[in-house]
């Protein structure tokens, strides 16, 4: 019999990867509030504006990397051709510092060209070499990655954003400091210079932490290739070919469908500003009111951006062996997974979102309109969900061109819908327009990407228990929330504890609801991150009876992850390869 914690084993890495995003997350909110207080929201619209500009570039040259090379590696190991797989984390290296070091220098020579607020262009012109060094430390992430551990990518993370916190507000306060005399605009704009700055810094130290992981591998790294004699070896040459015949659809793919929020941005300052007339603090306080809004929405997203990172490596596995049910069977857990959370997590936003803002942006004088765009922007959870996991779908089975296809006719869209509500609209409605055109394109690539795999894999989404059970469970969840805290909030006029009580209430309505109604089994549970200290729980609180299940296996050893922080071991490579298994 096979072992289920293997089989399964994509989603116990997807939750480390998930945990580690959220956390992430979480950090990021946490120090924006603190950035926002220093900057104030024309300061923070300058940050952003030239954030987003970074992140488009980033893109094209290096965001799609860990993804893309992780799809290629996974194949090579899925027939253990360990020393093509190493050939191709080489070659990966080469095209990112051409790729790498030519989009650093765009940016930082073409800010000017690239933002459409001149006070932006300092804190562009900071991000510019962060750009060559995200691509590097993408290619170790996404070689870790192809050997199913996603727990240095993790820690990487955690570390990446922990510093990137600190120095960003350490920064953003000195050069605001410095820059004291200056006019208020040059002043902000130096501070979002110094927040830039953290971002640099994060970056670095997830690189150095990654280049330590893999010196502490090298040995076991050579062994296993070394071993490997049965395989032709491929010229590097074919390698680099093949690397940008796979990045490239990646990049365009991964390009388009993030280049939403760019675009957006663009599009509306530079028409709030020469069409109806506003002034461009104006319009940077709007990008940064709309920023808070969507960073809040984006946490519960991590648990699908890590999910389709681990799907990746072994659908395209599968994908090579011709086992397309395997595929379809992790497609349908990945799914289902990532429903359970998302639906819940978009109620909970919608019926909370003022709480939620009081807490991290108390900004008094753009409190209410944060909140409603915040509301608005709860539905866009579930769509970008089911969105990201999609796109990775696709990809890993080959069919690079529909996610790009699907994503370029979702932002034609899109932007059409924006042009047309701000020409059409009252101005002062201007930042719900810029969301509502968020939640038009995630719909449509949600359902764009839907029918492709319905096509290409001949795979279809089981609705009830992944969809209704959740929803109406959420739903009762939801309504509960909104009455706990409204009651207390009246009672003792104390937010945070309000909202804390409601949160812990909702979760476990919430969690004794989704069992009851049937909409997770107890082996499903078994096999997500915590599974088995989940099923304790519930059946302690006996809405999960003892004989439920069929499942009558030996305690899984998924408790304890046999992955160190540091090294790749034993279940990173191809669990049925007992000779090339890397050593502890």
């Amino acid at each position: 019999m096979p072992d289920n914690r293997k089989k399964d084993g994509f989603i116990m890495q997807a939750g480390i990867l998930a945990a580690a995003g959220i956390v992430v997350r979480i950090i990021g909110l946490l120090y924006n509030s603190p950035m926002t207080a220093i900057l104030g929201d024309e300061g923070i619209g300058y940050y952003n504006t030239a954030y987003y500009a970074y992140t488009i570039v980033l893109l094209i040259s290096s965001y799609s990397i860990p993804s893309a090379i992780s799809k290629v590696i996974a194949q090579k190991l899925a027939v253990r051709e360990y020393r093509n797989a190493h050939r191709i984390f080489q070659c990966a290296l080469i095209y990112v510092l051409v790729v790498g070091g030519i989009a650093s220098l765009f940016v930082f020579f073409g800010a000017g060209f690239l933002v459409q607020i001149d006070s932006a262009i300092p804190a562009l012109r900071v991000l510019a070499p962060t750009i060559f060094f995200s691509g590097i430390l993408g290619v170790l992430r996404g070689y870790f990655q192809a050997h199913k551990t996603m727990v240095q990518t993790s820690v990487s993370q955690i570390l990446e954003q922990i510093l990137n916190a600190a120095f960003s507000i350490l920064m953003a306060y000195l050069l605001m400091n410095l820059a004291k005399d200056l006019p208020e605009s040059e002043r902000l704009s130096w501070g979002a210079a110094g927040g830039a700055i953290g971002t640099g810094i994060g970056v670095l130290t997830a690189l150095l932490f990654m280049a330590g992981v893999y010196k502490l591998n090298i040995k076991t790294i050579r062994k296993r290739i070394e071993r490997d004699t049965s395989h032709k070896e491929e010229s590097y040459g074919y390698v680099l070919k093949m690397i940008i015949m796979v990045v490239t659809p990646f990049i365009l793919s991964t390009f388009i469908y993030n280049a939403n929020t760019y675009i957006n941005q663009t599009i509306y300052q530079k028409l709030m500003m020469e069409v109806k007339g506003l002034a461009d603090t104006t319009v940077a306080s709007h990008t940064g009111i709309v920023g808070k809004a969507v960073k809040v929405s984006n946490i519960p997203i991590a648990l699908a951006s890590a999910m389709a990172s681990a799907l990746i490596p072994g659908i395209s596995g599968d994908y090579a062996r011709g086992d397309l049910k395997g595929a379809g069977s992790k497609v349908a857990k990945s799914m289902k997974v990532t429903m359970m959370i998302s639906i819940p997590a978009a109620v909970g936003i919608g019926v909370l979102s003022k709480p939620v803002m009081m807490v991290l942006y108390p900004q008094k004088e753009s409190l209410d309109l944060s909140s409603s765009l915040l509301t608005v922007l709860a539905v866009s959870v579930i769509f970008y969900a089911m969105s990201t996991l999609s796109n990775a779908v696709l990809q890993s089975i080959g069919r690079l061109n529909s996610p790009v296809i699907n994503a370029a006719a979702a932002l034609v869209i899109q932007t059409a819908a924006l042009v047309l509500m701000i020409y059409g609209l009252d101005e002062k409605y201007g930042p719900y327009y810029y969301v509502f055109a968020v939640v038009i394109y995630s719909f449509l690539m949600c359902l764009l990407n839907g029918i492709s795999i319905k096509k290409h894999l001949g795979y279809k989404q089981e609705i009830d228990k992944t969809f209704l059970r959740p929803l109406l469970a959420s739903a009762v969840m939801g309504a509960a929330a909104f009455g706990v805290y409204q009651g207390l909030y009246y009672l003792i006029h104390s937010n945070i504890i309000s909202l804390a009580a409601a949160v812990v209430i909702a979760v476990a309505i919430y969690f004794i609801l989704v069992i009851r109604l049937g909409g997770i089994t107890e082996e499903e549970m078994r096999s997500m991150p915590k599974g088995y200290m989940l099923v304790r729980i519930a059946k302690k609180m006996k809405i999960l009876k003892n004989g439920e299940s069929s499942s009558k296996k030996k305690k899984s050893p998924e408790m304890k992850p046999v992955l160190s922080y540091t090294g790749l071991k034993k279940d990173d490579i191809d669990e049925s390869d007992e000779d090339y298994w890397l050593d502890d």
